[in-house]
């Protein structure tokens, strides 16, 4: 009995720093991502995705897993083709936002993104929300409001990766596929894309992967920079409560906002810190409501629905 709690306790342990290591590479990733602006959006999101792709195939090749690849059926390809253009959108958007130095915005969209995954909840499956939630989602659109007086315009950056993550995060709820396949089967439908673009770009000039060994070698890192997170995630979400994680979320959208103000000295005037300030008491109310639920949930030895990772 002891010897069960404590591998219990291991498990759970290893499960969070398991946890705590994803959400703090995503972090910073402002860090790694700021190195790539000698190219632009486009070519590094298409270098991410055809380097992505390579390494976790060659994962799934060491670990034997490559057979899974053949054995997806059609709906689930569809399902993998709108995962696909989900991510990429969400990916595209974010490597804008941290080369033309707005983290900040970027950090707001994963704060939010809790929020919208809500709302489209209510929006697409006709859920219905408890008072604390909707008074979280009444918060989140108030503050949405005070951000785009303070921008001058909607915060598009933050709206388009929250939203685009969000959609990511309903199809990866229904499609049978594991975070390895599932991820090499959205790299298989978008690298004829990735690979037409990084094509038009070396006959045109444009290109920046090959010019310097620097430059290949920071283009070619994307891929295992974005594999290692979503491992260490992969690995947490079986040992942590769903609970734990939700938390542990938030870890990243902090440090991106640390970084943006800290090291990217973006301007941070009171009205900007009050849009935050409405999000943030917003997050402490449906993360307080969705807590007392868990709790709930494991009194009845029921699971609360999980929750995605982001994936900036």
């Amino acid at each position: 009995m002891r010897g069960d709690r404590a591998k219990s306790h291991l498990e759970r342990d290893s499960g969070i720093a398991f946890g705590a290591g994803a959400y703090f590479i995503w972090g910073l990733f402002p860090a790694f991502f700021g190195l790539l602006s000698f190219a632009s959006a486009g070519e590094v999101l298409a270098e991410r995705i055809l380097w992505t792709l390579v390494v976790a195939i060659v994962v799934m090749v060491i670990a034997g897993r490559l057979g899974e690849l053949r054995r997806i059926d059609a709906r689930t390809w569809r399902l993998a083709a709108v995962a696909s253009a989900a991510i990429s959108m969400n990916w595209g958007t974010y490597v804008y936002g941290v080369i033309s130095h707005h983290v900040v915005e970027c950090a707001l969209g994963y704060f939010i993104n809790p929020l919208v995954t809500v709302a489209f909840g209510v929006i697409i499956f006709r859920e219905k929300l408890r008072p604390a939630q909707w008074i979280a989602l009444g918060l989140g659109a108030a503050a949405v409001i005070v951000l785009t007086v303070d921008y001058g315009r909607p915060p598009w950056i933050a709206l388009i990766l929250a939203c685009s993550f969000a959609t990511y995060g309903l199809v990866k709820k229904v499609i049978r596929l594991d975070a390895l396949p599932g991820l090499a089967a959205e790299g298989l439908v978008a690298a004829p894309f990735a690979l037409t673009a990084v094509i038009v770009l070396a006959v045109t000039g444009s290109a920046t992967f090959g010019s310097s060994l620097p430059h290949t070698g920071l283009l070619m890192l994307t891929g295992p920079v974005t594999l290692v997170p979503l491992v260490l995630f992969a690995l947490a979400a079986p040992r942590v409560p769903l609970s734990t994680m939700g938390i542990l979320q938030y870890l990243t959208p902090g440090l991106q906002l640390t970084w943006g103000v800290a090291v990217g000295h973006e301007p941070m005037p009171a009205s900007r810190w009050a849009g935050f300030a409405l999000i943030w008491l917003a997050l402490a109310i449906f993360t307080t409501d969705a807590l007392r639920r868990a709790r709930r949930a494991q009194g009845r030895g029921s699971r609360p629905s999980p929750s995605g990772a982001p994936s900036a």
